[in-house]
């Protein structure tokens, strides 16, 4: 999915400057202890699924929707693991955002795996011993998914 509308509004009066945004990030588990990763078409990273929650937004319910609008599966959230910041970044067309990304470990309940939209080039159930380069970040949420008792890790 393109660039949200409300995001382009406010970069017509602020430019390239830093904003900060809401996140999210899905770590989707299926019954095989395999985790879905999509390759990022504007780094061709493979990552975690990641997004932006519209105005209003409550952070699980756009996270279901990310997962689904980026990779055609369906999912529940099973546990909140993690809160905190997450940048600056700066992106290839110069934009600048830091995100306060809300991270959730996710149940697959159906669908095929498939690029759904423009944001991937590729997704694709990954074996845990099998995974391709992740960030630090990505790694660390992983983890966290995969220890997650209910009880989320916030920054400090």
């Amino acid at each position: 999915m393109p660039t949200p509308d409300f995001v382009l509004s406010l970069r017509e009066k602020i430019g390239h400057e830093l904003l900060w945004l809401p996140g999210i990030t899905g770590v989707v588990l299926n019954e095989d202890d395999q985790v879905l990763l999509v390759r990022r078409t504007d780094n061709g990273r493979w990552t975690l699924i990641t997004g932006m929650l519209d105005p209003g937004e409550e952070p699980a319910a756009g996270t279901l929707r990310e997962i689904e609008e980026e990779t055609g599966i369906t999912a529940e959230i099973e546990h909140l693991i993690h809160v905190g910041s997450h940048g600056p970044i700066t992106f290839p067309n110069g934009d600048q955002c830091s995100f306060l990304n809300v991270g959730f470990r996710c149940r697959y309940l159906g669908g095929q795996a498939r690029v759904n939209d423009d944001e991937s080039t590729d997704v694709g159930w990954f074996s845990l011993d099998r995974l391709p380069p992740l960030s630090e970040r990505h790694t660390l949420l992983l983890k966290l998914a995969l220890e997650a008792d209910g009880v989320p890790h916030f920054e400090r």
